[in-house]
Protein backbone atom coordinates (compact mmCIF):
# COMPACT_ATOMS: atom_id res chain seq x y z
CA UNK A 1 0.00 0.00 0.00
CA UNK A 2 1.18 3.42 -0.48
CA UNK A 3 1.75 5.66 2.70
CA UNK A 4 2.44 9.58 2.98
CA UNK A 5 4.93 10.74 5.17
CA UNK A 6 4.56 14.14 6.33
CA UNK A 7 7.13 16.05 8.24
CA UNK A 8 7.07 19.25 9.44
CA UNK A 9 10.86 21.29 9.78
CA UNK A 10 11.60 22.03 13.33
CA UNK A 11 12.20 26.42 13.04
CA UNK A 12 15.69 27.22 11.85
CA UNK A 13 17.08 24.26 11.04
CA UNK A 14 18.35 24.81 7.12
CA UNK A 15 21.56 24.06 8.43
CA UNK A 16 21.33 20.60 9.45
CA UNK A 17 18.98 19.99 6.21
CA UNK A 18 21.67 20.99 4.01
CA UNK A 19 24.19 18.19 6.05
CA UNK A 20 21.75 15.59 6.03
CA UNK A 21 20.75 15.75 2.78
CA UNK A 22 23.13 13.84 0.76
CA UNK A 23 21.87 10.34 3.42
CA UNK A 24 18.67 11.87 3.18
CA UNK A 25 18.21 11.83 -0.68
CA UNK A 26 20.29 7.99 -0.40
CA UNK A 27 17.21 6.17 1.08
CA UNK A 28 14.61 7.99 -1.61
CA UNK A 29 17.05 7.03 -4.16
CA UNK A 30 16.46 3.19 -2.99
CA UNK A 31 12.71 3.34 -3.19
CA UNK A 32 12.86 4.57 -6.36
CA UNK A 33 15.34 1.92 -7.53
CA UNK A 34 13.00 -0.52 -5.78
CA UNK A 35 10.08 0.94 -7.78
CA UNK A 36 8.33 1.98 -4.81
CA UNK A 37 8.28 5.97 -4.39
CA UNK A 38 5.58 7.68 -6.16
CA UNK A 39 7.23 11.42 -5.02
CA UNK A 40 9.08 13.09 -2.63
CA UNK A 41 10.35 16.75 -2.33
CA UNK A 42 10.21 19.34 0.24
CA UNK A 43 7.67 22.57 1.27
CA UNK A 44 10.12 25.78 0.49
CA UNK A 45 9.07 28.48 3.07
CA UNK A 46 8.41 30.88 0.15
CA UNK A 47 6.54 30.92 -3.56
CA UNK A 48 10.02 29.67 -5.22
CA UNK A 49 11.89 26.56 -6.41
CA UNK A 50 14.99 28.42 -4.91
CA UNK A 51 13.92 29.66 -1.20
CA UNK A 52 17.30 30.41 -0.42
CA UNK A 53 18.15 31.25 3.23
CA UNK A 54 14.42 31.15 3.90
CA UNK A 55 14.22 27.30 3.36
CA UNK A 56 11.74 24.57 4.27
CA UNK A 57 8.63 24.62 6.62
CA UNK A 58 8.92 20.16 5.50
CA UNK A 59 8.63 17.24 3.26
CA UNK A 60 6.61 15.23 1.53
CA UNK A 61 6.95 11.32 0.53
CA UNK A 62 4.44 9.14 -0.38
CA UNK A 63 6.26 5.42 -0.93
CA UNK A 64 5.18 1.81 -0.85
CA UNK A 65 5.26 -0.45 1.90
CA UNK A 66 3.77 -3.52 3.49
CA UNK A 67 2.12 -1.75 6.47
CA UNK A 68 1.82 1.41 8.31
CA UNK A 69 4.06 -0.02 11.09
CA UNK A 70 7.23 -0.66 7.79
CA UNK A 71 6.21 2.82 6.83
CA UNK A 72 6.58 4.70 10.33
CA UNK A 73 9.73 2.44 11.35
CA UNK A 74 11.34 3.31 8.17
CA UNK A 75 10.56 7.38 8.61
CA UNK A 76 11.80 6.89 11.91
CA UNK A 77 15.50 6.27 11.10
CA UNK A 78 15.40 9.17 8.34
CA UNK A 79 18.93 11.06 9.28
CA UNK A 80 16.62 14.41 9.38
CA UNK A 81 14.89 12.98 12.33
CA UNK A 82 18.04 11.76 13.72
CA UNK A 83 19.37 15.37 12.83
CA UNK A 84 16.41 16.91 14.55
CA UNK A 85 15.63 18.55 10.95
CA UNK A 86 11.96 17.38 11.66
CA UNK A 87 9.94 18.33 14.23
CA UNK A 88 6.86 16.03 13.19
CA UNK A 89 6.79 13.06 11.48
CA UNK A 90 2.84 11.73 10.21
CA UNK A 91 2.92 9.27 7.94
CA UNK A 92 -0.74 8.02 6.64
CA UNK A 93 -1.99 5.58 4.24
CA UNK A 94 -3.19 6.82 0.57
CA UNK A 95 -4.71 5.77 -2.49
CA UNK A 96 -3.60 6.51 -5.53
CA UNK A 97 -6.46 7.94 -7.78
CA UNK A 98 -4.84 9.57 -10.54
CA UNK A 99 -2.95 9.72 -12.77
CA UNK A 100 -3.52 6.58 -13.22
Amino acid sequence: MWYVILCKDRPNSLLLRLEGRTAHRERLVKLQNEGRLLVAGPFPSSDSSEPGEEGFTGSMIVAEFKSIDDAETWAKKDPYVSMNVYENVEVKPFISVLPG
